[in-house]
């Protein structure tokens, strides 16, 4: 179920998503740098071969996760937490789940969700530096990446 709609519910919404725009080109640089890391051939295209090579190697993906998702509730407006459905997906891709052997029978099972939680985290890392570069202004017409933000930040 949605949100009430109120006049309120815009305002709040707007104000929010001001307050999270400034956050976000405060930590520009920081947050540019941390995508080109997570962007680089160490840090997205070894880890996610590593899932389809069946290498305990996949498991430090949830490090990285964790990293992305550190900064990304750093630019939190004040008393904003990030939606429980990106939550829940970080709970189980990113606990910090040690190898064990046994893993290897139910590879997927077990691997699969270190590299859906990066997916989403790195997601969330490339539209709030784009649209950290792109908008001076949350604007009145959302494109669909700054109102999947907005989502994360539970502000719309």
């Amino acid at each position: 179920m949605g949100k009430e709609v109120t006049p309120d519910y815009f305002t709040d919404m707007k104000e929010k998503g001001n307050k999270l725009l400034a956050n976000i080109q405060t930590k520009l640089p920081e947050l540019e740098t941390l995508l080109e890391e997570v962007s680089s051939h160490w840090g997205y295209e070894d880890p996610i071969y590593r899932f389809y090579h069946h290498s305990f190697k996949v498991y430090g993906l949830q490090h990285v996760t964790r990293r992305i998702v550190d900064v990304l509730k750093g630019l939190a407006p004040e008393g904003r937490s990030l939606c429980k459905e990106f939550e829940e997906i970080i709970k189980e891709g990113a606990g910090g789940k040690e190898f064990e052997h046994g893993h290897n029978e139910k590879w997927t099972h077990h691997t699969r969700p270190f590299v859906e939680a990066f997916f989403h985290a790195k997601y969330f890392l490339e539209m709030v530096v784009k649209y950290g570069k792109e908008m001076e202004e949350p604007l009145e017409i959302l494109p669909s990446g700054w109102a999947a933000v907005l989502c994360l930040y539970d502000v719309r």
